[in-house]
C-alpha cells in the first residue's frame, strides 16, 4: 500500500514514468544489477522491514555487487530504533536519509529535486 501512495506522490511531481516499484527485494536487486552500468542517478526508496530480507541486506547486496554511489537510499521505515538508524550510517556511500513512513509530498519533493 505505500508502495503506491509512493507511486501516486511521484507521478503528481512528474516522475512517473521513471518510477520502478517492487514488493521483492530480490527482484529489485536483479533488475538494478541489469541496468547498473545504463542508469544515471537513482532513488531508491528502502524499507528495513521486509519479509524476504531486510534493508540492511539489501544495503549489504548493494555493497557486495559494487554498486555505484550514484546510487541514494532513501530509508522509508515505521522503524524509529535509534540503533536502526545508527546502523543506516555504516552506509554512507548509499544512504542520504531515514524518514519514517509514509512520505509526505513535501518530503518527497525535496528528496528528488537534487537527483532530477
Amino acid at each position: 500500500m505505500v508502495n503506491l501512495l509512493h507511486a501516486i506522490l511521484l507521478r503528481n511531481l512528474g516522475m512517473g514514468d521513471k518510477v520502478n516499484s517492487f514488493t521483492n527485494p530480490e527482484d529489485a536487486l536483479k533488475d538494478l544489477c541489469s541496468k547498473t552500468r545504463e542508469l544515471g542517478p537513482t532513488l531508491i526508496l528502502l524499507d528495513i522491514n521486509m519479509p524476504e530480507m531486510s534493508g540492511f541486506e539489501f544495503l549489504e547486496c548493494m555493497v557486495r555487487e559494487e554498486f555505484p554511489q550514484k546510487m541514494d537510499v532513501i530509508i522509508v521505515t515505521s522503524s524509529v530504533s535509534e540503533m536502526d538508524k545508527a546502523l543506516s550510517r555504516k552506509y554512507p556511500q548509499f544512504v542520504r536519509d531515514f524518514i519514517s513512513k509514509p512520505l509526505k509530498i513535501e518530503q518527497l519533493r525535496d528528496i528528488v529535486e537534487p537527483v532530477n
